[in-house]
């Protein structure tokens, strides 16, 4: 079964509540996305910590209902 991005955005905002988050399907099956997420909360952190906060913001549905999303992380302007 595969997620859908709204949910996805939902489920990082919830955890990240000041983020811009983009998402892209990236071959329309609900399966490949592309995320870019923006949060003042990586200050001071690493790419990989970044990194690691938005897949906590998925509570383990990598690799399960989320198959493949292409990470960007960054603070915003």
């Amino acid at each position: 079964m595969a997620m859908d991005a709204q949910e996805i955005e939902q489920m990082i905002k919830q955890a990240l509540p000041d983020a811009s988050v983009d998402i892209q399907d990236l071959r329309g099956d609900g399966d490949h996305y592309a995320a870019t997420v923006l949060s003042a909360a990586f200050e001071g952190k690493s790419r990989v910590q970044q990194h690691q906060m938005v897949y906590a913001a998925l509570q383990g549905k990598m690799g399960g209902q989320l198959h493949a999303l292409a990470l960007q992380t960054g603070l915003p302007e």
